[in-house]
């Protein structure tokens, strides 16, 4: 600003003028005004100039002057910008590398690195597998006994399940997400990684996805699997809201014939389960990335969602696993690309 000022107050007396008189902005009746008188001690002419050919001259170089500012400004605030996202590149980079180390090959966490895994996690992870959103024990429940599931604490299967409920939720908003095209692998691969594997793959895509646009940038089409999932996102939402509501309930109050305690006897076992089994440390971690992303997707793409239910939708967004309820609800499929 100070600049600006000295510009607009001192351009009128440098020894050369900063616009010329016969610019074409300033009046034909004000430009005679202006007579050159020979100086003996310089070959350059002195101008003599009327009060108001100068105001004419100071808002034309005050303008000027603005623009200039605000140029620098908008260049200043992209460069922030690019500093910020190669900042929360990094971040995201080393996560990874942490998440991978931590959880995968040390052996400081609880529970055994999967170079040590034991037969109990193994056989608690097929378990757990076997349940996959309660489907088995709801059937043996009603009669139906194709397979019997296996009898595992409810507090493991809930939390299991729960996480389980909030990843695949995840399907719509990757496949909807404004930048998905720059991650140039499989989004069906992606997801299904992060669905049935190991929730870790989220967060490179997070990373990729801070990339610059390609200039010659042409949107991909969108799979079947995207097609089926983005198309039926309520039902998507209604379905994984519903598990994780279940799971909940589940944890406290399932299997309340087989002596696994009171509510808060259920609560000592997660707390031990937290911290001796290594699947169970790793699903926290994996809710702490999901508090994160999740408003941070949703609130990159809320131009999916219909105009009148946006506002709902960017308060929701902070609220686990209700946010994204609430984005597959509203999303505009009409207007997504």
């Amino acid at each position: 600003m100070t600049s600006q000022a000295l510009l607009c107050s001192n351009c009128l007396f440098s020894s050369k003028p900063s616009i010329p008189l016969s610019h074409p902005k300033l009046p034909k009746t004000i430009r005679p005004a202006a007579l050159p008188i020979l100086n003996t001690n310089t070959t350059r002419p002195l101008i003599i100039i009327s009060k108001e050919t100068s105001s004419n001259i100071r808002t034309l170089a005050c303008h000027a002057a603005r623009r200039k500012t605000n140029a620098v400004a908008t260049s200043s605030t992209g460069d922030g910008d690019g500093n910020l996202r190669r900042v929360l590149q990094v971040l995201l980079w080393v996560a990874v590398g942490v998440y991978i180390l931590w959880l995968f090959f040390l052996p400081y966490a609880p529970g055994d690195p999967v170079w040590a895994i034991s037969s109990d996690t193994i056989n608690s992870l097929v378990g757990l597998s076997l349940n996959f959103f309660f489907i088995l024990p709801l059937m043996n429940s009603v009669g139906i006994h194709l397979i019997d599931a296996p009898v595992l604490h409810p507090m493991s299967e809930g939390l299991f399940n729960f996480v389980i409920g909030w990843t695949f939720m995840f399907a719509p908003l990757l496949f909807t997400d404004r930048r998905r095209d720059r991650y140039k692998g499989s989004l069906d691969v992606l997801w299904g990684l992060q669905m049935f594997l190991t929730n870790t793959f989220l967060i490179p895509y997070m990373a990729i996805r801070l990339n610059e646009a390609d200039a010659d940038y042409t949107p991909r089409e969108r799979s079947q699997l995207g097609s089926v999932m983005t198309n039926g996102a309520p039902i998507v939402g209604l379905i994984g809201g519903g598990i994780c509501l279940i799971s909940g309930l589940w944890a406290l109050f399932g299997r309340m014939d087989s002596n696994f305690g009171s509510i808060g006897e259920r609560w000592n076992f997660l707390v031990s389960y937290l911290g001796s089994e290594r699947l169970a440390y790793a699903f926290i971690w994996d809710i702490c990335f999901y508090i994160v992303f999740q408003p941070w997707l949703i609130g990159d793409n809320l131009q999916n969602v219909q105009k009148n239910k946006a506002d709902i939708v960017n308060y929701l967004r902070f609220v686990p696993v209700v946010g994204l309820i609430a984005y597959l609800l509203c999303l505009n499929l009409d207007d997504e690309v």
